[in-house]
């Protein structure tokens, strides 16, 4: 039963003796209802554009609302001035005697209002309102409109006595459109007492929206919090507001406060009638079956999944006994996410999708199409199958206009591209996506780009820079990423580890391998995996080879078991490098062939190129270079076509060793040309290494170059090499590995 302070809170017409603009908005109403065949057209134009916004949004004070209405027609807003006058200085019966002619509004056969429009709804809703006061409200209620309007009018003969003391007749400038849609100032928010009815709803649909679409824009966690309390303080039943404070203990992931407003938001439904009044005598099992199906999601959010478990098994037997179908698939789907840790299964997922469009649910529909397709990403399907996949779900976004899955979609196509190798589709995806433009109207001016598509987009497309040798471009983007989601934003994560791993990749570029261990330390506090990884290959890179190994058995183990592939692949190839600078040539071929099988089976095009340039390297290291140039033509090309830059430096490299190799048993014409045509290919190596800053890889580049141009006695460019070589040489110190052992 809702509590008697909450019938004063929420009542339309006044809130603890204060009336805010519904009552100077009736009087608008009216009086353009009486002068409307006065009116001319732009005038009524500009009157109606005027109305929805002053109806949807915020109350606000007399003053501002007739600047407002004096922009649009000064007739008319000497007009409602006269008529509020007339009301606050004449007697009771003046104000009953108004709300009589207002229900004449809707009589006659062409009524001025009809009764389902926006305007015919607000004022029904008005009248009732009026109709449901006792007596003594209405007193209060017209006492409340003496002091609104004499307050008003103190308030503007302070103004004037202000503008001709200091003679600024400039401010009487017009109200700039963005006053009426801007955000409630700090004043007009603060809750230091009871709000009206849409006072308190703007605010929350305001900060909820801005929460889901721009969290930079809503008040921080604290203040937030602070005005929730404050609001909760008057109407401690006001069920949404424990909903948005349960988003943004999300926030700052508080697990308790979360929990508890979740629990107090269904709490406060079911002791409202809410539920009841809108779903009938079962509104109360409503309110618990989704209480529990929410409460499964939170605490599957904070990696509680035994508990998560116990609450979705609660919310499917509540929903079969009340035969929701709806609910039903919602726990489909969840109960999906935490079995898939446990069984590779896809029947689940398949079951929901299939059930989600029979009951006309796209969005749920849409949602498990593209986890199908993730799915299937990863377990090696084909790219053009999973495109057609999402293709499918696209057109249940464009049908239904939902532009959030048009977002994911988007993103989710970049990350597989990213996944597959293919960095030019990734790159165009990516951009398709920065270049769109919302569907969804967002409020206050808030453009729906805060969200966490946008984030893994801008986080990909920072890479792909980096990646390309751009690292001023990636700078940018890594910058502009940390204006959009700071630190203490939901998403904030998904920048600071590609942050990290970028500055990571240009320290092991530039030789500085203790400014990499340092790095080490943020990037396994964000991921665990990403972090073990690379601090194997800083020890590979120190010559600690034991260690190194040590680590690299352990992850692989750990993502064989999680069967993270594109991982196990990059460990396999770590371990087969590891092995050649420990001189066991033969041991790292089978450990190439497996990882040669995995990115095959998986359709990992770019590490299945990889794995060939290095078993061309192991055939070169055993002594077959002609075999090496053979196989090097199968993987060439998509790394110059899609590859990193310090891999296609790597790649040309490769090519101008087995080059020089295979001259060994050429006559001596041919043998100048395959020297000759292996410098062009050193050439291009170091035009790629000199891109990404990689002294290290530079220094080898000129040391074999050195060494070809003596052997075809050109003594200038040996010198020009030689000199280059030494200054480098006194740079960076030895690796202490023959030039011949080392790939990358």
């Amino acid at each position: 039963m809702a509590s008697v302070h909450e019938s004063l809170y929420f009542n339309p017409m006044m809130t603890n003796g204060v009336v805010h603009a519904n009552m100077a908005l009736l009087v608008l109403l009216s009086e353009l209802g009486r002068s409307g065949s006065q009116l001319g057209l732009l005038e009524r134009r500009r009157l109606n554009r005027l109305l929805l916004p002053l109806l949807q949004g915020p109350d606000m004070p007399l003053s501002r609302l007739r600047k407002a209405i004096e922009e649009s027609c000064p007739h008319l807003a000497s007009s409602v001035h006269i008529r509020l006058k007339l009301m606050a200085e004449g007697e009771l019966k003046d104000m009953e005697q108004f709300f009589d002619d207002l229900s004449d509004s809707f009589s006659g056969t062409e009524p001025e209002v009809h009764k389902t429009s926006v305007v015919g709804l607000f004022l029904r809703h008005m009248i009732l309102a009026y109709n449901k006061l006792s007596f003594s409200q209405v007193y209060k209620l017209y006492t409340a409109l003496q002091q609104y309007f004499q307050n008003d009018e103190k308030k503007s003969g302070i103004d004037e006595n202000d503008m001709e003391l200091t003679n600024t007749e400039e401010q009487e400038g017009k109200m700039e459109k963005e006053e009426l849609d801007a955000p409630l100032r700090e004043e007009e928010v603060s809750c230091s007492g009871p709000l009206s009815q849409k006072q308190a709803e703007y605010f929350l649909s305001q900060q909820a929206s801005l929460l889901k679409n721009d969290e930079t824009k809503a008040l921080t966690p604290a203040s937030l919090q602070k005005e929730l309390n404050n609001l909760l303080k008057f109407n401690p039943d006001f069920a949404e507001a424990h909903y948005l404070s349960y988003l943004n203990s999300l926030r700052v992931q508080d697990v308790f406060s979360s929990t508890h407003s979740l629990l107090h938001y269904f709490d406060r439904l079911i002791l409202t009638g809410a539920e009841s009044k809108s779903n009938g005598d079962e509104g109360y099992g409503r309110s618990l079956r989704y209480a529990a199906l929410n409460l499964a999601a939170l605490h599957c959010r904070f990696g509680h999944y035994q508990q998560a478990e116990l609450a979705l098994q609660e919310a499917i037997r509540i929903a079969q006994e009340s035969n929701d179908h709806v609910c039903l698939q919602h726990c489909l789907s969840w109960l999906y996410i935490l079995e898939q840790k446990i069984f590779d299964s896809c029947v689940l997922l398949e079951h929901s999708v299939n059930k989600s469009l029979h009951f006309g649910l796209p969005y749920l529909a849409s949602l498990g199409i593209q986890s199908l397709v993730q799915r299937r990403a990863f377990a090696g399907k084909a790219a053009n199958k999973l495109m057609d996949a999402l293709k499918d779900s696209d057109l249940l976004h464009w049908k239904h206009s939902l532009s959030e899955l048009i977002d994911i979609s988007i993103a989710q196509k970049t990350a597989i591209w990213r996944l597959y190798g293919r960095s030019t589709m990734a790159l165009q995806q990516a951009q398709t996506l920065l270049s769109m433009n919302s569907l969804e109207a967002v409020n206050v001016g808030v453009q729906q780009n805060n969200t966490e598509s946008f984030a893994v987009v801008l986080c990909h497309l920072a890479e792909l820079h980096a990646e390309q040798g751009y690292f001023a471009a990636a700078s940018e983007i890594l910058k502009h990423l940390k204006e959009r989601f700071p630190p203490n934003s939901q998403h904030a994560q998904l920048w600071m580890l590609f942050d990290q791993k970028i500055q990571f990749e240009r320290a092991m570029n530039d030789g500085r391998y203790h400014i990499a261990d340092s790095l080490v330390a943020g990037i396994t506090a964000l991921s665990s995996i990403e972090g073990v990884y690379r601090k194997a290959i800083v020890l590979k890179a120190q010559n600690q080879m034991s260690e190194a190994h040590k680590l690299l058995q352990k992850l692989l183990i750990h993502c064989q078991k999680i069967k993270n592939t594109e991982m196990v692949i990059s460990v396999l190839l770590s371990i087969a490098e590891l092995y050649w600078r420990s001189s066991c040539h033969t041991i790292a071929l089978p450990v190439l062939l497996q990882a040669l099988a995995l990115s095959r089976e998986y359709s990992l095009q770019y590490l299945a190129s990889e794995t060939v340039l290095n078993l061309a390297f192991s055939q070169l290291i055993l002594g077959i270079p002609e075999q090496a140039l053979n196989i090097l033509h199968m993987a060439i090309e998509p790394v110059l076509a899609h590859g990193a830059v310090l891999d296609k430096g790597c790649a040309m490299f490769l090519v101008a060793k087995c080059q020089v190799a295979s001259a060994a048993s050429y006559a001596q014409q041919k043998k100048i040309e395959a020297l000759e045509s292996a410098i062009l290919n050193l050439n291009e190596a170091k035009t790629y290494f000199a891109k990404v800053d990689c002294k290290e890889q530079l220094r080898d580049v000129l040391y074999f170059q050195a060494r070809l141009f003596h052997t075809l006695g050109k003594t200038q460019e040996r010198n020009k090499c030689a000199m280059l070589f030494r200054q480098l040489h006194q740079e960076l110190p030895a690796h202490g590995v023959p030039l011949i052992n080392a790939f990358k």
